[in-house]
């Protein structure tokens, strides 16, 4: 019966994204109805800007929304569950930062295209979290609150170094670029950007899919992981580093997107009451549903779109308000 109850589940959570999916395939400024969008899949008949939106526009941009949400909403349960911490985030490891960083560097001093920005701002999120790591490394004690600091650490080096970058910075054209990129966007995406992260992606998903059980056992302390044969350490670090390579190819190109890798993990275990690699994926796709419906009204309720870190933010602070008030128990 619980086994049911479990791919019910997920089943209506896949069809509550297939929903989302073909609603951002047809909301935007040009629309696409329903049949047209039928014609398209079917490879019938249909008018040339409809078929141009569909297959440059609308698809590359829905998918990577979609790989944007389970990227980030499996890889925030993955961090909560080896840090313990329901409040654990992307962030914790500087990723976010690393990644701003590298976008800002780019911006200013490579005078770069959205490939280039990309590639920084990739490197820069992977040269963050390498940094923390290796800053563990030196420290006597390797535990999670070794690994906290050290990502502390990061995080703020890095935010230190890009307020100095905005201080020099143009303000008319670097500053605007800087600031818009934090805000995160997918206004930009193209089938090119989204092949060129996939590899990424798919890369540190494999890696967490392949750690799946060892990193349920991290949830326990470390002495109870290490009773049970797993290397706390070396466990938690390839972890850390397939989520990273995940958030990383994501943030790339499309900016900072806030809140998904904390709220979705929440309600994945809040509908699972269990905090296990299947709540990982649960999380995944609610992180997709809620990215979707953002990234539709970014784009559908002012005449210019809206950046999707505000959408997010919007709909995370005031959940997270709602679990203070009513002080879940179960996160």
């Amino acid at each position: 019966m619980k086994e049911k109850k479990e791919v019910y589940r997920f089943i209506i959570s896949l069809i509550i994204l297939g929903i989302a999916f073909i609603l951002s395939i047809t909301i935007g400024r040009y629309h696409i109805s329903i049949e047209d969008l039928g014609k398209v899949l079917l490879n019938r008949e249909v008018d040339t800007t409809t078929r141009m939106v569909f297959f440059h526009l609308r698809l590359p941009r829905t998918i990577m929304v979609i790989i944007g949400g389970i990227g980030l909403g499996i890889s925030g349960s993955i961090y909560q569950t080896i840090f313990k911490n329901p409040l654990a985030t992307p962030d914790i490891m500087g990723v976010s930062s690393g990644a701003n960083l590298g976008a800002a560097i780019a911006i200013i001093f490579l005078s770069g295209g959205s490939f280039i920005i990309g590639f920084a701002a990739f490197l820069g999120g992977l040269l963050a979290v390498f940094a923390a790591i290796g800053l563990t490394n030196l420290s006597k004690d390797k535990g999670i609150s070794s690994i906290v600091l050290a990502g502390i650490v990061t995080t703020s080096l890095s935010q230190g170094i890009i307020m100095m970058l905005k201080y020099f910075a143009d303000p008319e054209r670097q500053l605007a670029a800087i600031e818009f990129w934090s805000m995160g966007s997918f206004a930009g995406i193209t089938l090119d950007k989204l092949l060129s992260i996939l590899p990424f992606f798919i890369l540190g998903i494999i890696i967490l899919f392949l750690l799946r059980w060892q990193i349920s056992i991290l949830s326990l302390s470390d002495d109870e992981g290490r009773s049970l044969g797993v290397n706390v350490t070396v466990i938690r670090t390839f972890a850390i580093i397939g989520a990273t390579l995940v958030v990383a190819s994501i943030v790339s190109v499309t900016g900072l997107i806030t809140f998904i890798g904390l709220i979705a993990p929440h309600i994945g275990r809040i509908i699972r009451k269990k905090n296990d690699f299947n709540t990982g994926i649960l999380s995944g796709i609610i992180g997709a549903i809620i990215l979707t419906i953002a990234d539709i009204l970014a784009r559908s309720v002012a005449s210019s779109e809206i950046p999707i870190s505000i959408l997010t933010t919007f709909v995370g602070a005031p959940y997270l308000a709602y679990l203070i008030v009513t002080q879940d128990r179960r996160l």
